[in-house]
Order: structure tokens, then sequence, then C-alpha cells
């Protein structure tokens, strides 16, 4: 069989991508342009993409076409319609990516809490050696005991965000973006609610009709002085304008691992800010440890097993 992999980049040069190479031919490329892909595809059987998208016109130049398989869980860059209607199968990865995102949410939060950057810099810059006592009380830092965390988005990642940070001693509720709510062990509330009451918000929802521009610059103001807001659900779900605005106009904090646009434009407000120390970005990449990223190589290995075993071509 022929095997095509569109995107490697975006899974990292340390994947080793050997279990594929035993469905057959498989053809890498780093990354792939709209005006490249047509061709690229043209007569494989499976295709492999993370961000690339296949468009019905795409799908149908390809009569070879079997199996696409989607390096994530959102399907939103494949046409779905014109997938069935051609009679080829469309499998993502599921829940591969929710300890690593988990972990990054808590990372940027500790970051932020212990004011880390601006402690590390002072002993790299020799302030510490220069000092004259053994430590330095510079800006004040907190601890998560005792905080109300409130999530936006409570599914899988957001109920595991919760546990651990019930685990640290923080209070947790939650603003079901779904408009149901189902969690019985945290106290669901509106979202301007959550935002008044909470010291730290993160944001672990899809961006849908619901979630898009859902903080904007009304929402942004409602925040505690002070307060945290962590975004690892999608870049369009906050105002970057406003957020940016607010960062600035008084004590707030962010910490981003998405943007709306990806990559974040070179004039983009958020590299801009008067008080840089306020944010913290990380390029997307809360999902992407080393575990995480081999499991979502065990799930498209999977997901081409099962679809192989279905149509009695799989070899032992």
């Amino acid at each position: 069989m022929r095997l095509v992999l569109l995107d490697r980049e975006t899974l990292g040069e340390d994947l080793d991508l050997t279990p594929l190479r035993r469905f057959g031919e498989l053809e890498v490329y780093p990354r792939t342009a709209a005006d490249e892909t047509q061709r690229r595809i043209a007569d494989a059987e499976i295709v492999i993409t993370n961000k690339v998208v296949l468009t019905r016109e795409i799908l149908t130049a390809a009569p070879r076409l079997k199996l696409v398989c989607i390096a994530a869980t959102g399907m939103n860059n494949v046409d779905l319609e014109a997938a069935k209607e051609l009679g080829i199968e469309v499998r993502n990865v599921a829940g591969y990516s929710t300890p690593s995102v988990v972990q990054h949410t808590f990372a940027l939060a500790l970051s932020l809490l212990e004011r880390v950057a601006y402690y590390d810099r002072f002993v790299k810059e020799g302030s510490w050696s220069r000092g004259g006592i053994f430590t330095h009380i510079g800006p004040g830092f907190w601890e998560i005991a005792g905080k109300r965390w409130g999530i936006v988005g409570m599914g899988a990642i957001g109920r595991e965000v919760a546990r651990v940070a019930r685990a640290f001693g923080a209070e947790v509720v939650y603003f079901p973006t779904s408009g149901i709510a189902h969690e019985d062990g945290y106290a669901a509330l509106e979202l301007h609610d959550l935002l008044r009451s909470s010291q730290i918000v993160s944001i672990h929802a899809p961006l849908n009709e619901r979630t898009r521009g859902l903080l904007g610059a009304e929402e942004l103001c409602l925040l505690k002085d002070g307060a945290i807001l962590l975004n690892l659900g999608r870049g369009g779900i906050v105002d970057e304008a406003a957020l940016a605005a607010e960062l600035d106009r008084r004590e707030l904090y962010a910490g981003l691992d998405v943007t709306e646009h990806e990559p974040l434009p070179v004039d983009s407000p958020l590299l801009a800010l008067k008080h840089p120390d306020r944010l913290l970005i990380t390029p997307h990449i809360a999902w992407a440890s080393r575990e995480s990223r081999r499991r979502l190589l065990e799930g498209i290995v999977s997901n081409i097993e099962r679809f192989l075993d279905k149509q009695g071509k799989l070899v032992q």
C-alpha cells in the first residue's frame, strides 16, 4: 500500500515512524502547502494529516484513497461529507493528549503564580549575588491552596484539571460551555459569576458557535485584580486585543498556549504589551509531550490496523 504523511514537522522529528512502514511504502513530507496536496496524494491509499486541509476537490482527485488518518482529535480540516460520499473512511485519535495538556496547564499556572521568570532573571543577572542576604522577597507570589479555580469547559481535560486543582487545595467551580451541567462533584456557575469569583480561570473548551468570542472586553473586565487566565482550548474563545488592553490596564495575568491565528502574527497586540511579564505564551505545545505524541502515533497505527482488518488486508 502507499501511505502519505503530509506534515511530519507537526509530529516532531524525534518521533520514530517505523511502525507505519510495515503497512507499505510510506512517503513523508515535512510540510505540504495547499497547492501541493492534490499532487502528493493522487496515488495514495492512506493519507495521514495533522493540519493539512483535504477539500472535496482534493479528495475527488485521489481515486485510490480509502482512509484518511487525522493525527489529532479535531476533524475540521477534512470535508467529511465528501469523504463519506466517496467511500473514504476518516479516523481521528481522541484522548491521547489529556495528561500532557493538564500538565501544561499547571506549568503555566505555577510559572505565573510563583513569578518564576522574575526570580530566575534576578539570580542570573547577578542581583542575588550582590544582595547580601540569603533570600530576596521581591514581587509577591501565591499558593493555589485556598483559591477558587474556575474551569470553562468540563470535558475530559477540564475534569482532570479539576481533580489536580482540588489536590492542590483549590475550590473548583465550572461553566459548562455545552449549556448542560453534568458534574455533580463541582458547582456549575454562570460564566459571569465564575469570572467574578475565581482567582484562576482555565479554558478547556472547543471552538464552536457557543464559545467563539466567549471572553471579550466585557467578560475580561469581570476578572479579579491579580487573577490568572489560562487558555488551553482554542484561541478564538478569547478576544486577544481586549486581553492585551486589559493586561496593560491593570494587574492581571494570562497564560496562553493557543491563539486565534497560529503562528501568532508579528503585529499581534499580545507582542506589544507595556507589561509583558504579565503574559506567558507557548506555541501550541500543550498537547505535544513525547509520551503524548507516542500515544498519538499508536492511535494512528491502531486506526490503520482496524481499517485493514475490516478489509481483510491486515498482515500480522
